[in-house]
């Protein structure tokens, strides 16, 4: 029976023992996101938190099995037996004393009928020990089901670029450090099959030296992945008999991080050696990059989205803050207006003019329908999209440049004749530019020119993120318009001279410059789609020379202090 189904409150409870995948939240499956959004409880270690809480309801229970707590022996998956951690205090659900053991915990959890997730890393079948927690339920009578996620084993050398079988069919192993016996070891040692093996970073070496000694040639080909499916992965090739050396000239070993997971595949066929031209995940162009977007979350959605399709990791970082106009009767007039029949036309410039507007409906109970018999223009495929959101479908959007400009260029112009008024409503914000008025009044329009909303600076964002913007702790910044430069200096300070700073327009680089900002990527067109994809194609030339140069690929953030940086504008 699907836990959705289950009565809430009664019984014994039901428990979903939920695979989470390696790392990449993108990676749960469909049917996991189902079961989290159906779920009372949640339990999971904190990393798999940060996977799966998203999509979880805002009234759920998060407990955390915190494998590293003090005092923790040895027990879910080797790694210790979970302590108990209530991590939502806003939970409409109670809270649940905490157990000595992961299965006890599960089983509070599930009474009085209550559905929980219990989610795991990888695939519960593999990664963990969840069976244990399984027949505990099985014995206590609650009903459970398994949701199947994608092993970290499998996972890890997909994102890595290393296949795990060839055209001949090469067997695999999967092998567990912490719990092989010697008899595996001497196994795997002695055949020639492809060996995955989950060990830790620090435990590589000594991995490496009893594949030796099982009888493995010093000379067999392995990688060693950390950080896998997440934009930290980092892939080692080498041998059995160099992996040692190769991570201390990585300078990776000694170090307190010795005690990270990591994924070793071994064998002459797992296609280690074709690694560089089967590397499609760290070899995106922005990977790993953390780039600053001085966006709202909602504004940087569609933005967001496609720098995490380089590999980057956006941080949204408002730099302006919408308020209501000072004098609210102009917009309450011209709504009015639209609804008497004043317009022929209504033209909004942005996604917050749209807000506006529609906030100003919903103030006097009306919808879309009041739009009847009036023609609306989108500044955008973004302003268009908010308005197909409000249920009015755009008659205009530019077929070309997005901007006033663009819109100008497609706009019709008064004709007496098929025009029986020619006035056009212009909601839009304090600050804006008068190009689209005055073009539309050379076309031959009238134009109630209307403050819809104001812009003000935003207030300064977390202190950790102010020292990460002076501190070359950002990769780059996308400055998408003039007050986007201003506000972002004035509420967080000066990017550091390492950052890379890109720009929309000649306009926006040019403020830019004027607080000292050294400018290394112009967006080809005003628009926040082709500025981020000039920003790739700068980060892929950067590696391409890198790489060409025989030096190591790193992120503009990990250039070493006091070194010369060179200066790369794009302008494609």
């Amino acid at each position: 029976m699907s836990p959705t189904n289950l009565p809430v409150g009664h019984g014994s409870g039901h428990v979903t023992f939920l695979g989470a995948g390696p790392g990449d939240p993108g990676l749960l499956t469909l049917r996991a996101v189902e079961a989290l959004a159906h779920a009372d409880v949640l339990v999971a270690e904190p990393d798999v938190l940060d996977v799966v809480r998203v999509h979880a309801p805002p009234g759920v229970t998060v407990l955390s099995a915190d494998a590293d707590a003090p005092g923790a022996s040895a027990g879910l998956a080797g790694t210790g037996t979970p302590q108990l951690a209530v991590v939502d205090e806003a939970s409409t659900t109670a809270v649940l004393p905490a157990s000595r053991d992961a299965a006890n915990l599960v089983m509070q959890a599930a009474r009085g009928g209550r559905r929980v997730v219990r989610a795991v890393t990888g695939d519960p079948g593999l990664d963990t020990c969840a069976a244990e927690e399984m027949l505990a339920c099985a014995a206590a009578g609650v009903t459970f089901e398994v949701v199947p996620g994608i092993a970290t084993a499998v996972g890890v050398p997909a994102y890595a670029g290393v296949p795990l079988r060839d055209a001949e069919g090469t067997d695999v192993r999967f092998v567990d450090a912490r719990t092989a016996s010697d008899r595996c070891w001497s196994e795997v040692g002695a055949s020639d099959c492809t060996v995955v093996v989950s060990t830790t970073l620090d435990a590589v070496a000594a991995t490496a030296g009893e594949l030796v000694t099982g009888g493995r040639k010093p000379d067999t080909p392995l990688t060693v992945t950390v950080g896998g499916t997440t934009t930290r992965q980092r892939t080692w090739t080498a041998t059995l008999g160099t992996i040692a050396q190769t991570l201390k000239q990585a300078k990776v070993l000694p170090s307190p991080e010795g005690g990270r997971p990591v994924i070793a595949v071994v064998g002459e066929r797992s296609a280690a050696a074709q690694r560089e031209r089967l590397s499609w995940f760290e070899s995106k162009p922005l990977f790993g990059w953390k780039v600053l977007v001085p966006r709202t979350k909602e504004q940087a959605a569609s933005l967001s989205d496609q720098l995490r399709s380089y590999g980057a990791v956006p941080h949204e970082v408002p730099t302006i803050a919408v308020e209501p106009p000072r004098t609210p009767q102009q917009m309450e007039r011209a709504v009015k207006g639209l609804v008497t029949g004043r317009y022929e036309w209504i033209a909004f410039t942005s996604v917050n003019a749209v807000k506006a507007v529609r906030e100003k409906f919903e103030e006097y109970g009306l919808d879309a329908r009041a739009f009847a018999g009036i023609k609306v223009a989108a500044v955008g495929e973004q302003t268009a999209q908010a308005l197909i959101a409000f249920g009015v479908k755009p008659d205009l959007v530019p077929s070309g440049e997005q901007s006033a400009a663009g819109l100008l260029e497609d706009w019709p112009p008064y004709d007496p004749v098929f025009d029986p008024i020619d006035r056009v409503f212009l909601p839009r914000a304090d600050i804006a530019t008068e190009t689209l008025v005055a073009g539309l009044i050379e076309l031959g329009w009238e134009v109630d020119d209307v403050t819809a909303y104001r812009t003000v600076r935003a207030s300064p964002p977390p202190a950790e993120t102010r020292e990460a913007i002076k501190g070359g702790g950002f990769d780059a910044v996308l400055f998408t318009s003039s007050s986007t430069v201003r506000n972002l200096v004035g509420i967080a300070g000066k990017p550091h001279n390492v950052t890379v700073i890109a720009c929309i327009g000649p306009a926006t680089a040019k403020t830019a410059e004027e607080h000292g900002l050294r400018v290394d990527v112009m967006s080809p067109e005003p628009s926040v789609q082709k500025l981020a994809e000039a920003l790739a194609d700068f980060g892929a030339r950067r590696r391409s020379a890198a790489l060409e140069a025989g030096d190591p690929v790193t992120r503009p953030s990990e250039r070493r202090p006091g070194s010369r940086r060179r200066r790369t504008t794009s302008t494609t």
